[in-house]
């Protein structure tokens, strides 16, 4: 590509080493979460959410588990601050839940904010301004000490109308573009602002720490964390935050490295809606500590409801390939994968495992409102017989025989390729009946007798062009007596290969089922039977078969 050498490195690496990060295998619990789709994803939205949905989004985020929330920022619009009072009025806002607004250094927008959030039980006013090289040289023109000083004003003004405002608040400072800003000027600037709030044990503040545009790799934003958490002052009685954007596609990696480096919260959104390519995606987040054992606080165990509520109020559509909750993201189509998927669940039957351990399925769909059947095994023209044969036997008890099972498989995978679509389960079983199933082409049986005598006779009654025929024959079973008795009637001739059976319900009314695999000079056919009765399933499956086959055209 043409232009690459426009492009140079626009972050800072520590002043000194900063890699004891790197010695921490996972995450080891649950950071603090706060829900920022009500601000930062609100703004982004082609059309923002009105009060009625912004209502419903944060109960929604209640219910989730959310315990801060960042409900956007009331001095920006009527919307806002209406939105804001509206919770604190109607008593909207749970004892245990926490919201967040959000003040530029500004005396009028500070005022604006504190008069919004009077009478609040639990509310985090969150105070920024932007510190990086960029923003200092070309929005602001102004020096370094000139940066500190509007943040260094903006906390004195927050304490001075904390103390004089009814409710009970917290404080968080954001050195905005943090990733553009030189380490040590960072550190300065949030040093510069606790000094004024001078936090403690029961009033901590919270020093957020954001992407605000990815420019590093994500082990960068790591050394850069562990660098402030060492030298910030009154570490203990601090909450270090992170909030990454995903520029270069890397928000969930520089999270989990931030918080790996020492951070204690994270600021993100649903399914990663933000600006540009978004925020970081806490349901990813999330997940991804639930499969390493590590319970997140928030319950993602409906994904597929959260899915339809994010989409039906943002007016944005979760990919189909996004991690843990897109339509697709447990499904299989490949024939390779379908076999192992089945083969792994089948193992998980025998064997009751403690752990989750199925090949291709990092979670189990389950655990997040997801289905096997139609969610985990796709049927298309690259599926195989593994998959297709498991999901007949998961969605509809049909439990073919290995061979049989491979024709289906073909079948099904040349209807879908000349098709050009994917099938559907009930399609699928519609041709299961089709090729297979009770099958009455040519002929049919229409009454058996048994008797046991030379092994068991088998008086048979055969309906062939409207035409009854009646013959008895011998044979070492039910099925083989009356296997000989048609071979006789019809004057054909074959040899049943194999013969499968095996109940479909249970209950004294349940149905059977039945598969009959015979061969003649042209190859295999097969046949399947469903009854209450299981030798007359499988009669059926039989006379199936030779329909099937071609001897009687």
């Amino acid at each position: 590509m043409k232009n690459y050498e426009r492009y140079q490195k626009r972050y800072f690496m520590p002043p000194e080493p900063c890699y004891d990060w790197v010695k921490n295998e996972k995450i080891e619990k649950a950071p603090i979460w706060c829900s920022v789709d009500l601000r930062d994803g609100n703004q982004a939205l082609i059309i923002p959410m009105s009060l009625e949905e912004k209502l419903e989004f944060w109960k929604y985020l209640v219910r989730i588990g959310f315990k801060e929330i960042e409900i956007g920022f009331p001095a920006a619009s009527d919307t806002e601050f209406e939105f804001c009072r509206t919770l604190i009025e109607k008593d909207l806002i749970p004892d245990d839940v926490t919201i967040q607004v959000l003040t530029q250094s500004r005396e009028h927008i500070i005022a604006k904010t504190f008069e919004a959030v009077r009478g609040c039980k639990n509310a985090i006013v969150h105070l920024y301004n932007s510190t990086s090289v960029a923003q200092r040289e070309q929005v602001f023109r102004k020096s370094k000490q000139d940066i500190i000083e509007i943040a260094v004003s903006g906390a004195k003004l927050c304490k001075e109308y904390r103390e004089k405002t009814e409710g009970n608040f917290r404080f968080e400072y954001s050195p905005e573009s943090f990733t553009g800003t030189e380490p040590e000027f960072a550190l300065e600037i949030c040093n510069a602002v606790i000094d004024v709030w001078q936090p403690s044990e029961n009033d901590k503040v919270i020093i957020n720490l954001p992407v605000t545009v990815e420019e590093s790799m994500p082990h960068v934003y790591a050394c850069q964390i562990e660098y402030m958490c060492k030298h910030l002052k009154n570490r203990e009685d601090l909450i270090i935050s992170l909030h990454p954007h995903n520029d270069r596609g890397c928000g969930v990696a520089d999270t989990e490295m931030g918080l790996l480096a020492g951070a204690d919260r994270v600021e993100g959104t649903l399914f990663g809606n933000g600006e540009r390519t978004g925020n970081v995606d806490i349901v990813t987040l999330a997940m991804n500590m639930f499969t390493h054992g590590v319970d997140p606080h928030l319950d993602f165990s409906n994904l597929p409801e959260i899915t339809e509520v994010y989409e039906r109020l943002t007016r944005m559509h979760v990919y189909e390939r996004q991690p843990y909750s897109g339509a697709l993201v447990f499904a299989a189509f490949s024939g390779s994968h379908q076999d192992a998927i089945a083969k792994g669940m089948k193992w998980r039957e025998e064997k009751a495992p403690e752990y989750w351990n199925v090949p291709y399925l990092a979670i189990d769909p389950k655990d997040v409102g997801r289905e096997y059947e139609g969610d985990v095994i796709r049927i298309n023209s690259q599926s195989g017989k593994g998959g297709i044969g498991y999901l007949m036997e998961q969605k509809f008890g049909i439990d073919m025989p290995p061979k049989m099972r491979e024709h289906f498989g073909y079948t099904v995978k040349g209807i879908s390729d000349h098709a050009h679509k994917e099938l559907m389960p009930d399609e699928i079983y519609d041709i299961f009946k089709e090729k297979y199933l009770n099958r009455t082409d040519f002929f049919t049986v229409d009454e058996a007798h048994y008797a046991q005598k030379n092994g068991i006779t088998a008086t048979v009654t055969i309906i062939k062009n409207g035409t009854a025929i009646t013959r008895e024959a011998c044979g070492n079973g039910r099925l083989d007596a009356v296997s000989n008795a048609i071979k006789d009637a019809l004057g054909i001739n074959y040899v049943i290969m194999t013969y499968q059976e095996h109940a479909l319900e249970h209950g004294s009314s349940s149905q059977a089922s039945a598969y009959v695999g015979i061969e003649t000079s042209d190859g295999i056919f097969w046949g399947a039977g469903v009854h209450t009765d299981i030798i007359v399933a499988s009669v059926n499956a039989l006379v199936s078969a030779i329909n099937n086959s071609g001897l009687l055209k």
